[in-house]
């Protein structure tokens, strides 16, 4: 690991400057999952929820945080986002979300990929929660978990992560 923090100068954090880089088409794509009980999913599954189609929410809500993640996380510089691919599956007892981001721009996208699979996920609790308590007013079993990015290009050089 490195000691020089790009993000730091003269011990004051301030955005990095990138007027210089190159403008070329990067993408990221994120992934993680939400853990909820063997019978929130069947409601899924199902179409059962009360407050809706949660997938097409979750996704709805994915796309609005990748274009807003300047305003969430300080140090983002805005970018023009070309694509957003958001994908919901169900994996046994889980909802894995994929989020795919590309952008003509001078810096990457992951931190707009892994804001869209962490906001498609809360939004997917959100609608399922009063699926998710116990007699005591917990979520047992509903934990969200392993967001990571899994892949990542800058023009024609690829970054894929350990699986």
């Amino acid at each position: 690991m490195t000691d020089n923090f790009t993000h730091i100068v003269d011990g004051r954090v301030h955005m990095v400057d990138i007027s210089d880089k190159n403008t070329v088409t990067r993408q990221a794509t994120a992934t993680g999952v939400i853990v909820l009980s063997r019978q929130t999913i069947d409601r899924i599954r199902k179409g059962l929820v009360e407050k809706g189609n949660v997938f097409s929410t979750a996704r709805i809500a994915a796309i609005l945080a990748v274009k807003r993640t300047p305003e969430i996380i300080p140090m983002c510089h805005q970018i023009p986002i070309s694509s957003v691919d958001v994908d919901l599956t169900i994996e046994g007892e889980t909802v894995r979300s994929t989020v795919e981001v590309r952008s003509n721009a001078r810096t990457g996208v992951e931190m707009e990929a892994l804001n869209g699979v962490s906001t498609a996920l809360l939004t997917v609790w959100d609608m399922v929660k009063s699926a998710e308590k116990d007699s005591s007013g917990n979520y047992p079993d509903t934990v969200i978990n392993d967001i990571r990015v899994v892949r990542k290009t800058k023009g024609n050089y690829e970054i894929r992560s350990q699986e």
